[in-house]
């Protein structure tokens, strides 16, 4: 955001995430909810919407979204109801949409995020079940296309649909709520957070308002955000669009905006329906749902830890940093693979405490192993061929003063793309660290004589000659000497010269 907009206007932003159940049948219809199969290869008459068909909730989604309100903190209600929203759109066969209104499932919740070290706790309003529609096909671009096709597997697939109060105040911090909302349905199971396959798609309302002004702005909803930098670069875009207009007196219109993530920009889509546009009306033809408070608390006891909690835990457990304990527990596997590989490095290596093998592990994962995979791929990460065990051979290596962080580093290439153990590509290759005092002096006698200039620069007190007699040792060695070693007997040699 330039600063332009900063004196002037208040950013209020909310998001309406809607996330795909990971169940395996739809909503209302026991076809198969699998994503990527042939067109229309999972689809009956109920989700095609043929007349006279009659729906069945999926018990399962309704305990998922018991299970998300749960961990949100919100209000699970004792009784629901579905809701027609009707609109006409090519891939909704029935012209209109299984959802729910006011009797939402869950009710004011709350998800505290963390930008720039800050804190702060964000209000949800809702959260509702919903069918998917199914999904147009467009022969080339959407402008110039001379026939469009129509996936009806989509169609009646769960989604949850959860709603933000408008408490976000920056792009940054709407990016930080959805990665947060994010880790939170994975840690569950409940979503597999796939923002690129859709399985979890982010709309946005934003609005500005005068500074320090307790009444809302007119709000702009964008569309067609698949990414978390999208989210933030689409908000920028529409902040910074909102406060020129703003600025040269212009009115805003409330309206649906797309993002166009390849161009940059957000471009009017259509006018901003009304909740009285849409008229809902209750589904006839499903009975409300009555949720029992015993349903609820068992499922309340199966929860699992999240994301927050975990945090705190490798804080108070593991003694890390909590900057470490933030990136290590945004997603699950990472979390659980971390554990591993600190609980089998101590293992490994018992004279290394807990804090010291979790410290260990955390680096490495965080220099090496999130340098090659992404941090939110949960499966990339589970069937990362080098496992938690064997990041642990590794680690024992260094520790042990078989090799050195610098061949370290070398074997863990090799281990990622082979799923060696370290141990093994170490005794092929002959990596073993020198650590033999009488063969490193001999080489340090050579590279001194070798290099006469750096000598004459150290004895001229330039103290970085040192360091190139270091690098030049090193790599007499093939980076193989114990850099320790080295280090105290070059010293030893240079201050008798």
């Amino acid at each position: 955001m330039s600063t332009m907009t900063k004196p002037s206007y208040e950013v209020v932003i909310g998001l309406e995430v809607h996330a795909q159940l990971l169940t395996r049948s739809k909503m209302f219809c026991g076809c198969a909810a699998t994503f990527g199969a042939a067109p229309n290869s999972q689809t009956c008459p109920v989700c095609q919407g043929m007349p006279g068909v009659l729906p069945v909730v999926n018990r399962r989604a309704v305990e998922f979204g018991i299970k998300t309100a749960l961990a949100f903190d919100c209000r699970v209600n004792p009784a629901c109801r579905f809701a027609r929203k009707h609109y006409y759109y090519p891939d909704m066969p029935k012209n209109y949409q299984i959802s729910q209104y006011e009797e939402p499932l869950a009710e004011d919740g709350l998800l505290e995020i963390e930008v720039d070290g800050t804190s702060r706790t964000i209000g949800i309003q809702r959260l509702h079940l919903e069918e998917d529609v199914g999904k147009l096909l467009h022969e080339g671009t959407l402008e110039t296309a001379q026939a469009s096709l129509v996936d009806y597997n989509r169609s009646g697939v769960p989604l949850m649909e959860t709603v933000s109060k408008p408490d976000l105040r920056s792009p940054g911090e709407a990016a930080a709520y959805l990665r947060a909302f994010r880790a939170v349905l994975v840690y569950l199971g409940v979503c597999d957070g796939n923002m690129e396959e859709g399985s979890l798609r982010c709309d946005a309302n934003v609005s500005l308002r005068p500074r320090g002004a307790a009444e809302l702005g007119t709000k702009v909803e964008i569309k067609n955000m698949n990414s978390f930098r999208n989210v933030q670069r689409a908000l920028e875009f529409e902040v910074e669009r909102q406060a020129k207009a703003l600025g040269a007196g212009e009115r805003i219109v409330q309206e649906t905006r797309l993002w166009d993530a390849e161009r940059g920009y957000t471009r009017s889509m259509r006018s901003k329906e009304f909740a009285h546009d849409y008229r809902y009306f209750p589904e006839p033809d499903l009975v409300p749902l009555e949720i029992s408070r015993a349903w609820v608390d068992a499922i309340r006891a199966g929860l699992p830890e999240l994301p927050r909690a975990r945090r705190q835990r490798f804080v108070t457990q593991y003694g890390l940093p909590p900057y470490d304990a933030g990136v290590l527990t945004q997603a699950r596997a990472l979390a659980e693979y971390h554990e591993q590989a600190t609980a089998a490095l101590k293992r490994a290596a018992p004279s290394l405490t807990l804090s010291q093998a979790a410290k260990s592990t955390s680096n490495w994962i965080m220099s090496e192993l999130l340098h090659v995979l992404p941090a939110d791929d949960e499966a990339a990460i589970r069937e990362a061929k080098i496992t938690p065990s064997r990041l642990a051979g590794l680690l024992k290596l260094i520790e042990n003063g078989t090799i050195s962080g610098k061949i370290a580093k070398d074997v863990f290439q090799k281990m990622f793309a082979s799923g060696e153990d370290a141990q093994a590509i170490v005794a092929r290759e002959g990596l073993v660290q020198v650590a033999d005092e009488s063969a490193l002096a001999a080489v340090i006698d050579q590279v001194i004589a070798e290099n006469p200039k750096a000598l004459e620069d150290y004895r001229k007190g330039k103290t970085a000659a040192k360091g190139a007699f270091v690098g030049q040792i090193m790599k007499a060695t093939q980076g193989k000497a114990n850099p320790a070693m080295v280090n105290r007997l070059l010293e030893e040699k240079l201050s008798k010269i």
